[in-house]
């Protein structure tokens, strides 16, 4: 059966990540994306290491994963997502959160954890976007949470 060559990729890598979204180190919280699902769902994919500057502050001798660096990883996973369906690939669009609700952490998310963040489009197509999402370590949720963001598309 023949690839369509034009569909959208079903993982991203570090350099497809950046260009789509305008994060950039120390604020890029996701290394990969994988099983891409255009206008419905994916899974970012964040190794967290004790070399990442919020562990000299949260907390000295005790480094936790900060929770809002969690929902914003969960964000930056859905803004490939949103990037991927919407063919914005080297189009320098923005994101910005417009909402963010139910929020629950369920565990610590430490050095050593690869966090899985899957994230689903519960409404989008346009400017706004409202998702579900879930982080994971090991399959024990570690965050939940719901989130709305709008994303600053380039004019034509």
């Amino acid at each position: 059966m023949p690839v369509d060559a034009t569909a959208a990729p079903t993982t991203a890598d570090l350099d497809l990540i950046q260009r789509i979204i305008p994060h950039r180190y120390p604020f890029l919280l996701i290394d990969k994306v994988r099983d891409i699902v255009p206008n419905e769902s994916c899974v970012g994919i964040k190794c967290i290491t004790y070399n990442e500057p919020q562990f000299t502050g949260h907390f000295p001798g005790m480094p936790i994963f900060p929770g809002v660096m969690i929902v914003e990883a969960m964000a930056q996973t859905s803004g490939v997502l949103v990037g991927l369906s919407m063919d914005l690939v080297d189009k320098n669009a923005k994101v910005f959160f417009m909402g963010v609700d139910g929020v629950k952490f369920r565990r610590k998310v430490v050095p050593g954890d690869v966090m899985e963040l899957h994230v689903k489009a519960l409404r989008g197509g346009g400017k706004v976007w409202k998702f579900s999402g879930e982080a994971r370590v090991e399959g024990e949720l570690a965050c939940e949470a719901t989130f709305t963001a709008m994303f600053d598309l380039p004019r034509a």
